[in-house]
């Protein structure tokens, strides 16, 4: 890859070599004095370092061809907000007065490396507090709005992604059928759903626990990758886990609290949970689909290129068609609609 134009096409990061990322970084006074970590990130390509001053930094390559110079800016300026309300939030590094920056055709920004200790599913205690971060961030979220980032819809999450679907070769020929015999009643249930019922709001977008690190007993954000614009409770039901409807309802008890302790919670959104989860699943598959090209993701997920994974998706989509017929997880009376 001999130029920044064939660079900005270069979906799979080919041409992304050491040496490139070394001048990238160079070319921002950026000097690393350590060899580079590749750190698990299969969308962007991230790499971990110890610079000569040091300490220790993060440079993240975008995708080319995924997000316009806009969406990105306004990740890094939603990030400088939270920071700036003193919301514990990972956000890049303006160096010669930028966050974003090119090079030979790629775009990429350098991070402080955060440490901290990934957050297990916990008790109720737990869940309260990462309810009384994620209520402090959506204090700070409501302030402003995405003029760039998308917006959480059936179209893009289920329509669009069915589509992708019908033109993989991945699903096994003996599964179509019954991939489809559910996929497609799933996808009209969900087409159903009124998100424009209910207020929408910056989001983290892609809130669960593989992206909030325990520092110094204080939960901080990672990754807005994913930051788009949506209802309220996109940024919570991931918390929720298990089976048991009993135990997922004082999950959400719990983690509402805390939530309110710092912003309002529309009780109604809940009637969102399993309609977003089904979002998700339908959206998750197209997602590798796309990316299958990549070879990463290819080493990456094995799976999904198996009969298993897609016996496991017709189950599980199975599951949750009969979710959404079900009554919606409900507050306690004192939570206010």
């Amino acid at each position: 890859m001999n130029n920044a134009t064939d660079a900005a096409t270069d979906f799979s990061f080919t041409g992304l070599t050491p040496d490139v990322i070394a001048n990238a970084l160079a070319s921002v006074g950026v000097d690393p004095r350590s060899g580079l970590l590749a750190l698990n990130s299969y969308e962007n390509r991230v790499y971990q370092f110890i610079a000569d001053d040091d300490k220790r930094y993060v440079a993240k390559f975008y995708r080319p061809a995924r997000w316009r110079d806009e969406q990105i800016l306004e990740e890094h300026a939603f990030t400088a907000e939270l920071l700036a309300e003193d919301v514990p939030a990972v956000a890049p590094l303006e160096l010669d007065g930028a966050t974003l920056h090119y090079f030979e055709g790629y775009r990429f920004s350098v991070f402080p490396s955060v440490g901290g200790r990934a957050v297990e599913p916990g008790d109720m205690n737990e869940l309260e507090r990462i309810g009384r971060q994620i209520g402090r961030l959506h204090a700070v979220a409501r302030q402003g709005e995405f003029k760039h980032r998308g917006t959480i819809n059936a179209d893009y999450f289920v329509t669009q992604s069915l589509q992708t679907l019908r033109q993989t070769e991945l699903i096994p020929e003996g599964l179509q059928n019954a991939f489809w015999a559910i996929a497609e009643p799933l996808a009209e249930q969900l087409l159903k759903t009124d998100l424009a019922a209910f207020d929408q709001q910056r989001l983290h977008g892609d809130c669960h626990l593989g992206n909030m690190l325990l520092r110094d007993e204080e939960l901080t954000f990672v990754d807005f990758d994913d930051a788009l614009t949506g209802p309220a409770v996109q940024d919570l039901w991931m918390m929720l886990a298990g089976d048991d409807r009993q135990e997922r309802w004082m999950q959400l008890d719990a983690l509402v609290s805390g939530y309110e302790e710092f912003c309002d919670f529309d009780a109604r959104e809940t009637a969102l949970i399993e309609p977003l989860r089904g979002f998700r699943i339908i959206h998750y598959m197209a997602w590798l689909a796309r990316r299958w090209q990549d070879t990463a993701f290819q080493r990456a997920f094995p799976w999904f290129a198996e009969q298993r994974y897609w016996e496991q998706q017709v189950l599980a989509m199975k599951e949750q068609l009969a979710a959404l017929q079900e009554a919606p997880l409900e507050l306690r009376p004192n939570f206010n609609c």
